[in-house]
């Protein structure tokens, strides 16, 4: 329930309603607009290749070495947002925070990114659309990608002053996602509609599971 509803403060009840597909509390990284349904890809870990393995120390002898290493990650980098491009990714749902470089050519290669997500935010993804992380850097560049979403729509949301994404999945099970935008003038009662609502939900499960039995 809780990364499925957003409460928003400041506006009446009336201004609630209920969103198809799942809002995201975070803004775009990188926006690039795009029509009918596009694939996504759920990262785990930083796409800016790293030099050495963990626990490995690198050591630079001079300079030309040096802008040499930052010349290789700046082309390994878009060598991967190229193979996402040509794999028709159009959208990177990341847990972690991306570099510079990596956000560069996602704008540059048509990539809409969304960084930083919780735990909970991609454990709800990969139940949804049955996706797991992709794992960048243990894959051939010639390798088609195959752990993809797919999108039906992506799209920035103002929610009052935070700007938000709203994404949605085409679902591989029963459950179809929707958000609950919760209003109300202060947060406390917004809290309070959200417990009472969340009751009312745990109450129904409950009733339900009894009935199937």
């Amino acid at each position: 329930f809780a990364e499925l509803h957003a409460a928003v403060p400041g506006l009446p009840l009336a201004s609630s309603r209920v969103l198809p597909g799942i809002v995201l509390r975070r803004d775009f990284a990188a926006y690039c607009p795009t029509d009918g349904e596009l694939r996504a890809l759920l990262v785990t870990e930083p796409l800016r290749p790293a030099l050495t393995a963990p626990g490995v120390e690198f050591v630079v002898d001079s300079e030309n070495q040096y802008q040499a290493s930052l010349r290789w990650i700046t082309e390994r980098t878009e060598a991967l947002m190229k193979h996402l491009q040509s794999n028709n990714v159009k959208l990177l749902l990341s847990s972690v925070k991306q570099g510079e470089v990596v956000i560069y050519y996602a704008k540059l290669y048509g990539v809409s990114v969304v960084e930083c997500l919780s735990s909970e935010e991609m454990a709800l993804i990969s139940e949804i659309t049955g996706v797991s992380p992709y794992a960048p850097f243990g894959d051939s560049m010639d390798r088609e990608i195959t752990a993809t979403a797919v999108v039906t729509f992506c799209q920035p949301l103002l929610l009052v002053s935070k700007r938000c994404a709203h994404v949605g999945f085409a679902s591989v099970c029963a459950f179809q996602p929707h958000c609950l935008i919760l209003c109300g003038p202060v947060d406390g009662v917004n809290e309070q509609h959200a417990a009472a609502l969340q009751g009312a939900f745990t109450m129904l499960q409950q009733l339900f599971r009894t009935v199937d039995q």
